[in-house]
């Protein structure tokens, strides 16, 4: 069974957007997955059709003292995500103050999900406190998400990775000649580079406006083929190395 992180180097890498798309893809290819939104945004549920105002997910009844397995829903046979839940202006800056609160919740939740799920995708929020790193630590391997720019290239360089970090290309135009240099540099110095890009392509935005993943919404768009050749890929390497 494979816990993979999904996290960007920095917010707005895409990572939520390609937990989506790669749920539909393993599950595409016959898998059984969960993705699991570990970020008090709440923003993965909406690639999953689910209503902006329901406010069921693990956060909601972590707080209301109820059984995390009320939160699990599910998307399509075989393909089940699990929101964070609304919660209040307080109950927020509670959770932003005391992580562990919550953090030990789902050392016991992840192994239960192991034996029902053969993947199992976290998409942790961007930034290194101690609640990221307690949920990356969580994962088999951890697949950094970053944007061809130098935002991320600056932080590629002074943020530290945990060791089984991987690193996927997201939003590359090959038109642009700043982003080929960059892709030629990171290819060539990064650790662990993964050998795929996921393009940039406006489909991405469409399906989060279509509350789908991106597979779903348009399966022969550039970047849907990218991720349905990236879960090919992951099949062979990520779930042998875990």
């Amino acid at each position: 069974m494979t816990v993979i992180a999904l996290q960007g180097v920095r917010g707005g890498a895409g990572a939520t957007s390609l937990t989506a798309a790669f749920a539909w893809a393993l599950n595409r290819l016959g898998e059984q997955v969960i993705a699991i939104d570990l970020s008090a945004d709440n923003l993965l549920r909406m690639h999953f059709n689910m209503a902006v105002g329901q406010p069921r997910g693990w956060l909601r009844t972590a707080l209301d003292g109820l059984p995390w397995q009320q939160s699990a829903l599910r998307y399509a046979p075989g393909l089940d995500f699990i929101p964070a839940g609304r919660i209040n202006d307080d109950e927020r800056m509670d959770f932003i103050r005391q992580p562990e609160k919550y953090s030990h919740l789902w050392t016991t939740q992840i192994e239960a999900l192991k034996r029902l799920y053969p993947w199992i995708l976290l998409d942790v929020p961007a930034g290194d406190t101690p609640w990221t790193r307690a949920m990356l630590a969580l994962a088999d391997r951890v697949l950094m998400v970053a944007t061809p720019d130098a935002n991320c290239h600056l932080r590629l360089h002074q943020q530290t990775f945990v060791p089984h970090s991987l690193f996927l290309l997201n939003q590359f135009s090959p038109v642009s000649k700043a982003q080929q240099d960059l892709h030629q540099l990171w290819v060539n110095s990064l650790k662990n580079f993964i050998p795929l890009t996921i393009h940039r392509d406006e489909a991405v935005a469409e399906a989060l406006l279509n509350k789908q993943p991106l597979g779903e919404y348009r399966p022969h768009a550039l970047a849907a083929e990218g991720m349905m050749t990236f879960a090919n890929w992951a099949l062979i390497n990520l779930r042998e190395r875990a």
